[in-house]
């Protein structure tokens, strides 16, 4: 049972956003972001066919500035947000917007491959999510499974809630919470909980995890000093609405049950420099991601803090007598959690993964040089979880 290998793109710029598009559910997709001073930045639109296992891309122009953060709505394929940075007056400000992708990108325009490149059309601009007195965004976050009319900027120490109205092409601030503390506080990143009824957000500055009540934008929960250094990124656990994982500057990488924050549930040390990026899968969240400037991607299978400790489990019902005691043996001992693969195709910092949300055995990561990789969950494991 072979798995199949790798499938590599290159951008000719460096990148570090990447994102899935979660609109889409039946092509696997995902969009990357450029980081060039000199040229127009660009997104590509990367379509990935995973029967002849080939990419098909379109570019689109993003002549704003370079792009540092990058998120795709929940309900309309063409609608992104970007974080990017511009230089005015003479000093670079970060700023965030709303956009739309050209109408046509979708429509199968992938025979010549180079006519996008060479002439490529530029994003419509909806709305600036801008508000000056709110300092630089670091990074928008859409309502999980919304109807793509509320998202939240981090800037500066300030998250703002906004809700978006006509077609997106109207921002206006509903609500605001403001980290307090001594000397500059900054978020440096945010997840918004699809839990709880999409009332909590948490936010990481410097080595703090913080939670917040979207409803009364009050702090709910902080976990000082959750790593030693800077905390990178944060996911909410999909299946386990008080789980969330965290990882930063220390190398490591924590899982937290947000009811007691005394202590991690559980920490790996696998990485060799900076992690940047944690990633549960949407369906089987036993399956994490983590990403690192040691240029290597991981793929862990933490089965003993996951909604399945004990595997999947047959009612019954479903079993024949004969299958009877060797279920009971099974049942009884809590799989292992263990790092299922490593993967080192990258040469540079892995600064972003993300899981397809069109199948969700496949996942894309995307390192500084611009080299973005399509890798998918090895099958012994996936029939394992799935058998």
């Amino acid at each position: 049972m072979e798995d199949d290998a790798p499938v590599i793109y290159g951008l000719e710029f460096q990148a570090r956003a990447l994102t899935a598009q979660t609109a889409e559910t039946d092509a696997i997709r995902f969009l990357v972001g450029t980081q060039s001073l000199k040229f127009d930045n660009q997104i590509h639109i990367i379509d990935f066919d995973d029967e002849n296992n080939i990419i098909n891309k379109n570019v689109v122009l993003h002549q704003a500035g370079e792009i540092w953060d990058i998120a795709a709505s929940p309900a309309e394929k063409a609608v992104i947000t970007t974080c990017y940075n511009k230089t005015s007056d003479s000093r670079v400000v970060s700023c965030a917007a709303v956009w739309r992708m050209p109408s046509d990108w979708d429509s199968g325009s992938h025979e010549s491959p180079d006519d996008s490149a060479h002439n490529p059309q530029t994003l419509e601009l909806l709305c600036h999510l801008d508000d000056t007195a709110h300092g630089n965004a670091a990074c928008v976050l859409w309502e999980p499974m919304g109807d793509g009319k509320r998202v939240i900027s981090l800037a500066d120490n300030h998250a703002l809630l906004w809700d978006l109205q006509q077609s997106s092409t109207q921002a206006t601030v509903s609500s605001t919470a403001t980290l307090e503390g001594k000397g500059q506080l900054k978020f440096t990143s945010g997840k918004w909980s699809p839990h709880h009824n999409c009332s909590q957000l948490a936010t990481a500055n410097d080595t703090s995890i913080r939670g917040w009540d979207l409803r009364t934008m009050s702090q709910i929960y902080c976990i000082e000093n959750a790593h030693g250094q800077l905390v990178r990124d944060l996911d909410f656990n999909p299946n386990r609405q008080y789980y969330l994982a965290s990882c930063g500057d220390d190398c490591k990488v924590k899982f937290w049950d947000v009811r007691n924050v005394q202590e991690p549930v559980k920490t790996l040390e696998e990485h060799s420099h900076w992690v940047w990026s944690v990633r549960y899968n949407h369906s089987h969240d036993q399956l994490v991601l983590t990403a690192s400037s040691d240029s290597r991607l991981i793929l862990s299978n933490m089965v003993s803090i996951s909604s399945e400790p004990f595997g999947h489990l047959v009612d019954d019902e479903e079993l024949s007598e004969g299958e009877d005691n060797h279920q009971e043996d099974k049942s009884k001992e809590p799989l292992k959690d263990s790092v299922v693969s490593t993967y080192e195709e990258h040469e540079d910092s892995v600064y972003a993964a993300e899981w397809s949300s069109a199948d969700p055995w496949l996942f894309a990561s995307l390192s500084y040089d611009g080299r973005l990789v399509i890798n998918r969950v090895p099958r012994a494991l996936k029939y394992r979880i799935l058998l």
